[in-house]
């Protein structure tokens, strides 16, 4: 009697329910086998289509996100809006914020350099300074000038009044402004 090792595949002591398989089912099993060898590997063409697989596959992950959203509809429309609450700070620290503003005073730096700002700053820096003038008149602290200004000169159109005008000029107060100092 020959020894036979052990192995752990099922049915390996032996044939527990064997049925002999005719030569009509081998046939059909071998040539099934055969097929399936034919067709290993990819499909002709694979690669190119790699790519459109791998794309359906991402646009089916991807969900459109006004789908299922949890935020809740109102039923009924309200009349006015809810307000949101700002907090107001005092003419004194309003104030205080704008003439510490950086932006502002870089931007007069520049008007003072005789540099010409676009409409859009300018029309910025108007506003800020508006504001102050505002907030300084709200508090008090705006002075206001009790001299009136000076009256236009009349214009004179012609040459000859000109003339009149500068030869009956005194000059004498003007020496005299000067001589004091």
């Amino acid at each position: 009697m020959t020894r036979k090792r052990k192995s752990r595949k099922p049915g390996s002591e032996g044939p527990a329910l064997y049925q002999e398989k005719s030569v009509t089912q081998l046939d059909q099993e071998g040539r099934k086998r055969q097929k399936d060898k034919k067709r290993k590997g990819q499909k002709a063409g694979s690669r190119h289509s790699v790519a459109q697989v791998e794309k359906a596959r991402t646009q089916g992950q991807r969900k459109d996100p006004r789908i299922g959203s949890k935020k809740p509809v109102p039923l009924i429309v309200d009349t006015k809006p809810a307000t949101k609450k700002e907090r107001r700070m005092s003419a004194e620290q309003e104030l205080a914020m704008l003439e510490n503003d950086a932006q502002l005073m870089v931007l007069l730096d520049r008007i003072e350099a005789g540099e010409k700002l676009g409409a859009g700053l300018q029309k910025q820096v108007d506003q800020k300074l508006d504001r102050i003038e505002q907030l300084m008149n709200q508090l008090g602290l705006l002075e206001e000038d009790d001299e009136p200004e000076m009256a236009p000169v009349a214009r004179v159109s012609s040459d000859d009044d000109l003339l009149d005008q500068f030869e009956n000029m005194e000059f004498d107060s003007f020496e005299d402004s000067f001589d004091k100092e």
